[in-house]
């Protein structure tokens, strides 16, 4: 049960996040709210509606109505030519963050729940079934709408001035990776006990499935290690490519047969990746983004450059939080919540190779770039972090070696030889 309604809430919360859910649940909203007034009619004396004018409700409702359908239907396909220029511009790994924008959501949501509102309204009206009394309350409720209309509208329209473009798509991504590593720079084992190498003949845990994994609930492999009496090692996390012949943990002592089966429904494999749990996704996500800058057919440098100013940013938040998170070394580290699975913690040199790796390559003609490629790995390597700093070396040993093969004059080359001479430090 613990595995069931772990899925159950990745199922619900990714749920939340699609566009029908919110429109769905402003649509129940609109119409019934435009029921109120059958409701309330007992409560309200007679004669209300006539002094305040309530007898206009149907002609501003029928206003409403077609208005709404109008927006509705411009605001779709905005936001479908949003998504496309994303993908096109940017990378199409970016376009479910538009999707999932909360501001074009309930725009939409709002514009859908008033028309319905309307509609409904209108009906009601023709059938008399509100009464003098009953039209005093659609009336003022009719009122609400439209201030909450006139809101909204003013905020989509600030919102559509960057929709889908290069910059806001960065943003994005940006503020969703630095969700991820902030999350993972404070538990760098996600409560789980430090790796240590397994045991030589520890039991392999293979999936049936080939897909990335996209959560492992760590909760449900504590139950069943203590169960079984079991020590557990997660070798896939999330957003890891996961086949049937990788292994996804590893057990020990060997577990009876068939136990091994109970430990698979910890591991929820999907087709694609997901920014939430998988810190690396971020910098991958970025890397396309000034990879297709850098293609002949775009040739936008500068774009690149700001992608590599932001993978900065993220990666000396996280070194950061990283070394906050680790203390002096005087304070005794809490113990984990988990102490039967050993999770590693994240791999700077996995982390610049997602980024720097294939820029180092795609730049070595560009001096601009690989001047700001180079100063980026200076600052990586001046975080403190010893594993970080290694990295950034090896990094910029071999952006320096892809350069020479592709700067054609000497004076290039000796200043990024000299930006990089920082890795001959000790």
């Amino acid at each position: 049960m613990p595995a069931l309604s772990a899925r159950l809430r990745l199922v619900l919360l990714r749920m939340t996040r699609r566009l029908w859910f919110r429109a769905a649940l402003y649509a129940l909203v609109g119409v019934a709210t435009a029921l109120l007034g059958t409701v309330l009619r007992p409560w309200l004396p007679e004669g209300v509606a006539a002094r305040i004018g309530a007898s206009a409700v149907g002609n501003i409702l029928g206003i409403l109505a077609s208005s709404m359908l109008a927006v509705t239907t411009f605001s779709l396909s905005t936001m479908v030519a949003a998504y496309s220029t994303a993908g096109s511009n940017a990378t199409p790994r970016a376009a479910i963050l538009l999707v999932e924008d909360s501001i074009a959501q309930r725009a939409l949501a709002t514009f859908i729940g008033v028309f319905l509102f309307s509609v409904v309204g209108l009906i009601a009206l023709s059938t008399g079934i509100y009464g003098d009394s009953g039209r005093v309350v659609l009336f003022g409720v009719t009122i609400v709408m439209i201030v909450v209309i006139v809101v909204t509208l003013l905020r989509w329209i600030e919102q559509l001035s960057k929709l889908g473009r290069v910059a806001e798509t960065i943003d994005r991504v940006e503020r969703a990776a630095r969700h991820a590593l902030l999350e993972r720079a404070a538990a760098p084992h996600l409560s789980a006990a430090d790796w240590e190498p397994p045991p030589a003949d520890a039991f392999v845990l293979h999936g049936g499935q080939v897909g990335y994994v996209a959560h492992v609930d760590l909760a449900t492999l504590q139950s069943l290690a203590d169960e079984h009496g079991l020590t557990v090692w997660v070798e896939a996390v999330a957003g890891h490519f996961a086949t049937p012949e990788a292994p996804l943990a590893r057990l020990s002592p060997r577990p009876e047969p068939g136990v091994h089966e109970q430990f698979l429904d910890a591991f929820v494999i999907t087709d694609q990746r997901d920014f939430e749990q998988d810190p690396r996704f971020g910098l991958v996500v970025l890397t396309e983004v000034a990879q297709r800058a850098l293609s002949p057919a775009v040739n936008d440098p500068g774009t690149a450059i700001d992608v590599l100013g932001t993978v900065t940013r993220l990666l000396c938040d996280w070194a950061s939080a990283a070394r906050h998170a680790a203390g002096d070394g005087h304070r005794p580290r809490p113990a984990p919540r988990h102490p039967r699975v050993r999770l590693r913690a994240l791999d700077p040199r996995e982390l610049l190779e997602d980024v720097f790796t294939p820029l180092a390559r795609d730049s070595a003609g560009m001096l601009e770039v690989a001047i700001r490629l180079h100063k980026s790995l200076a600052t990586l390597a001046a975080q403190g972090n010893p594993a970080l700093r290694d990295a950034a070396r090896a990094q910029a040993t071999r952006a320096l070696q892809l350069a020479d093969a592709k700067l054609a004059l000497e004076e290039d080359l000796d200043r990024l030889h000299e930006l990089a001479a920082w890795r001959n430090a000790t």
